[in-house]
């Protein structure tokens, strides 16, 4: 399989609502996640969803260890999540720097669910059902996002605390990230 381009802000196909994914197992689907998967970690992403290749589907991927776009997060384990859904378990919300590879080179401010539960197939038809907290739990709602063809923009509160990398880094508003930052 291979790397995709991906869409950045701006493409309409980005703000679509995506449909559920029928047929789990078949080549195309099986191909897409291959494809999400390599693009993701080309892309020194935490995560994808198919939206962002163009596919206006119900799939999602992620996964972290030792990314340097996110030196100081704990590993996540590589994921497939084909319709997911969310169940918020704490009403508390949490505002962290985000960025996003259809959002390249920004960050901005974001107020997301401390602790959920998503559940989901796998991309071997296995049902999941899993609680997550803090910076896994950000990703997923990140991605599920996507899905419905909103973008992490959409949900900064205050814009003063969205903008470019380089000159949030400069002015001191976020650490150094690293200098091969994209997104």
């Amino acid at each position: 399989m291979a790397q995709r381009d991906l869409l950045k802000m701006g493409n309409p196909r980005l703000n679509e609502i995506s449909t559920i994914l029928i047929d789990r197992h078949s080549k195309e689907t099986q191909n897409l996640i291959t494809d999400m998967l390599e693009t993701m970690l080309a892309a020194n992403g935490a995560g994808i969803a198919a939206p962002q290749l163009g596919v206006l589907s119900r799939v999602i991927v992620f996964g972290i260890n030792q990314n340097p776009r996110y030196p100081e997060i704990e590993p996540i384990p590589q994921t497939v999540l084909i319709n997911p859904e969310i169940e918020i378990l704490d009403e508390e919300m949490v505002f962290a720097w985000e960025g996003c590879l259809s959002v390249p080179g920004m960050r901005g401010l974001v107020p997301r669910y401390k602790k959920i539960r998503y559940s989901a197939y796998d991309q071997l038809g296995t049902k999941r059902k899993v609680v997550a907290e803090d910076f896994h739990a950000r990703v997923v709602q990140h991605e599920i996002d996507h899905l419905e063809g909103i973008l992490y923009p959409q949900r900064i509160k205050d814009l003063t605390k969205f903008g470019f990398i380089d000159e949030l880094e400069k002015t001191g508003v976020i650490p150094t990230i690293t200098k091969t930052e994209s997104g």
